[in-house]
């Protein structure tokens, strides 16, 4: 009986010790409060914390993937359209982390739905459609500036859907089958200037060579002769008949 004490003293002793003892991942770390005010930051590896007068909050610095709920935008032309994205970030500053924010994985989710609905507030939709690159990265300079003070890192920003409604989905084709019309009209009558221009300089060439003239004429001849017509007709340039009609005359 008289072990007694010195075995319950050996087991506060060893529960102490195991109570004291933790264990950090190479990604984790260990942010120390010491009677509540702020230590150091520890780990990773073994790492001894002080029962009762220490405290340790866990911190991991691996990137972590978030997906941004769908958001309702109305942009810049009055379109309402569902959006959603996702975020990728991690934690640089474990100690600002724990700090200036109260719940990191959440205030960066609530940040980034608004500033979602923000930027995309300020472009109209055709933009939101054709420079969604370009919207990534205003996203994430504005979330990662924001976040900076959290001791967060946002590393990059996709836009996943924007989701419209059937009647804009079936303007929107309308619009593009008028665009492609319309191009082919520009097409077409810009080749149609193109020919004209040509057949205007090569009369102007032909008119002031009649040499040139007669040999049109002879290649047209021999054109109409290989066809196997039964009927040929004989077009006569009025430079041939012109001295007949005089001598007549």
């Amino acid at each position: 009986m008289s072990f007694t004490p010195v075995i319950i003293v050996v087991a506060v002793l060893l529960l102490f010790l195991f109570s004291a003892i933790k264990i950090l991942k190479e990604w984790e770390r260990g942010v120390i409060l010491q009677l509540g005010r702020y230590k150091k930051v520890k780990g990773p590896g073994l790492i001894f914390v002080i029962p009762i007068i220490q405290q340790m909050i866990k911190v991991g610095l691996r990137v972590e993937v978030m997906d941004v709920p769908t958001q309702d935008v109305i942009s810049r032309d009055n379109v309402s359209v569902k959006v959603n994205a996702v975020i990728y970030f991690r934690i640089l500053d474990p100690e600002r982390a724990v700090t200036q924010v109260a719940e990191p994985f959440v205030a960066t989710s609530q940040l980034a739905q608004t500033t979602l609905r923000s930027v995309l507030g300020q472009h109209d939709l055709d933009e939101m459609l054709s420079e969604r690159e370009k919207l990534n990265h205003d996203l994430q300079q504005i979330l990662d500036k924001q976040t900076d003070a959290w001791g967060i890192k946002v590393s990059n920003v996709e836009i996943k859907h924007i989701d419209l409604d059937e009647s804009m989905i079936r303007a929107i084709a309308k619009q593009a089958e008028a665009e492609r019309t319309r191009r082919a009209k520009v097409i077409h009558a810009e080749g149609e200037e193109q020919a004209a221009t040509k057949l205007s300089a090569a009369a102007n060439i032909l008119t002031g060579e009649p040499q040139a003239i007669q040999l049109r004429y002879m290649q047209t001849l021999t054109e109409i002769a290989g066809e196997n017509n039964s009927t040929i007709v004989f077009p006569l340039p009025l430079d041939l008949i012109e001295p007949l009609f005089k001598k007549l005359s």
